[in-house]
């Protein structure tokens, strides 16, 4: 079977998962031929951990540049991932890059250029479209059998985290390292599929709360009400403070509404379009009546391996990826409006002025504080 030579920039908490991922012979398409990673005490596990077949590198661009892969997975800090992977399309390489895109929209789509120009496979580390429940969603949504979308409500405070974490790397939860907090860092996930599933927002208004749980200067606690095209409304919560956190996600439509909480999907199917009944039924208090559907699924979840997969098919057989690199500007496009709109204390229309909010991210980069680099890795399993 022929293998595709991978290289992995960055070797932190997910570097390190997908280095152990390919290492063990779950992605049996890939070899790891090499490493590269900044942090001494990481180059150091990797010669004790991945073997002397695997080259190791200081700095991105030098492995880039080696000749020794085919294809490179980039898993470095936020501001890096769109210089490296255009570095890497304009090497010939093919380029799967952890979320999120980028920081700012201008940067991502200067990315999304070159790999347009490009005939290289370009994916994102989406890894939650690989999630059944999730994928049975967009199913019933885009099918339209339930209508049009009217509300989408997504409570997602199961991302807690610890001073501990965030003291733990230099660049995490600074603007001028990390570039935002809840938002860029635990969420892109939820916000890709918040646009995969219910389509992008038209108009967003933000309250992005910074520090207020933790000794940090980017937002932890966010709460943002969006407006859709069709007249459909939002509301998105998130916070790396609570715990035991919440995990519901709910889409109503005009045959009912969807739940997905506690790795269930739960179907409320009226017997009539709301629309329709609340035009004709007599009584004031009349409701149509529904039942309750436990949703089956495939029961498939792969997550990171399942994209790897499919990257790997992509590659060698032209097979479709789980998330196409260029389409990692939608859920940058929704969170980089919810910050400006808590910057700016008003409502945002989309798409961003992507000069104001460089604007605005820069002044803040400008007071960004240092921090002491604590050079710690966690293990990510059971974190997504």
């Amino acid at each position: 079977m022929e293998q595709i030579r991978l290289g992995i920039i960055g070797v932190g908490n997910m570097g390190t998962t997908h280095c152990l991922n390919i290492a063990t012979g779950k992605l049996p398409e890939f070899v790891l031929t090499a490493v590269a990673d900044r942090r001494e005490s990481r180059r150091n596990w990797a010669k004790e951990r991945l073997g002397d077949e695997v080259a190791i590198y200081e700095e991105g661009k030098d492995l880039i540049a080696s000749g020794k892969c085919d294809a490179v997975l980039i898993a470095v800090p936020h501001y890096q991932h769109p210089e490296l992977a255009i570095l890497a399309l304009e090497h010939n390489l093919h380029v799967m890059s952890e979320k999120p895109a980028g920081v700012y929209t201008k940067q991502v789509r200067e990315m999304n250029e070159a790999a347009e120009k490009s005939d290289r496979v370009f994916g994102m580390m989406f890894n939650q479209r690989t999630n059944c429940v999730y994928r049975k969603m967009k199913e019933i949504v885009s099918q339209k059998e339930m209508g049009e979308i009217k509300r989408i409500n997504w409570i997602v405070t199961d991302w807690y985290r610890t001073q501990s974490y965030y003291d733990s790397g230099s660049w995490r939860a600074t603007w001028d390292g990390e570039g935002g907090g809840v938002l860029l860092n635990q969420c892109p996930h939820n916000l890709d599929l918040l646009q995969w599933i219910g389509g992008m927002p038209s108009k967003i208004r933000a309250f992005c709360h910074e520090g207020k749980w933790h000794d940090i200067e980017v937002e932890d606690d966010v709460t943002a009400y969006l407006e859709y095209p069709n007249g459909a409304t939002g509301v998105f919560v998130t916070t790396t403070a609570d715990t035991p956190g919440t995990n519901r996600f709910e889409i109503t439509m005009e045959m009912g509404k969807l739940v997905c909480e506690n790795g269930k999907l739960t179907l409320y199917k009226l017997a009539q379009n709301e629309r329709e009944f609340c035009k004709t039924a007599k009584g004031g208090f009349d409701q149509p009546e529904y039942e309750v559907i436990e949703v089956e699924t495939d029961g498939m979840n792969e997550q990171h391996v399942g994209v790897m997969k499919a990257f790997a098919g992509a590659i060698l057989r032209g097979e479709p990826l789980v998330a196409e690199g260029k389409e990692g500007i939608r859920g940058l496009m929704i969170s980089n409006a919810m910050h400006l709109s808590s910057w700016l204390d008003q409502t945002i229309e989309l798409p961003v002025d992507e000069e104001v909010f460089l604007e605005e991210l820069n002044k803040r980069r400008k007071t960004s504080k240092k921090k002491e680099e604590a050079d710690i890795t966690f293990t990510t399993e059971g974190t997504y």
